[in-house]
């Protein structure tokens, strides 16, 4: 996907109501206030040297930043932050709502937007459910606010 269907993509979410129930959407997951696109997953497994992993996540990072570039002339300056503290939090029994809960244990940290005409988040990540498994660029769009 180009940087133009990444946006579409977003102003779609942006605007689509919330499901009732979790589950998967035609871009990725939902539930309950809030929508998960997966806008680009990575190729397949990675070397037992970890060959090519290196170069994807940092590709998959600046990917993230020139959109998040984009965002940027939108609704400015994002706030950019480690979900590390939310992932510990969970860790150690706090109930985190979602979407928040699941994306801090596999996106390390996010660029995040308060949209104020619909009073929506929008956050954009690059997430690695394990080594592995292959990287993918995540927009979010919710209602929650962050832990």
């Amino acid at each position: 996907m180009t940087t133009a269907q990444h946006l579409a993509t977003i102003d779609l979410l942006r605007t689509r109501d919330f499901p009732a129930e979790h589950g998967r959407s035609d871009v990725g997951a939902a539930g309950p206030g809030y929508h998960i696109a997966e806008l680009a997953t990575s190729d397949g497994f990675w070397e037992d040297d970890g060959t090519g992993r290196e170069e994807t996540e940092t590709q998959y990072e600046l990917d993230r930043d020139g959109l998040s570039e984009r965002l940027t002339s939108r609704w400015g300056r994002p706030d950019v932050f480690s979900l590390a503290g939310v992932f510990e939090r969970s860790m150690d029994g706090e109930d985190i709502p979602e979407p928040w809960g699941t994306l801090s244990s596999h996106v390390p940290d996010i660029h995040l937007w308060r949209t104020d005409a619909q009073d929506r988040w929008i956050a954009l990540g690059v997430s690695q459910w394990d080594t592995e498994l292959p990287f993918q660029l995540l927009a979010v769009v919710t209602e929650v606010d962050p832990p």
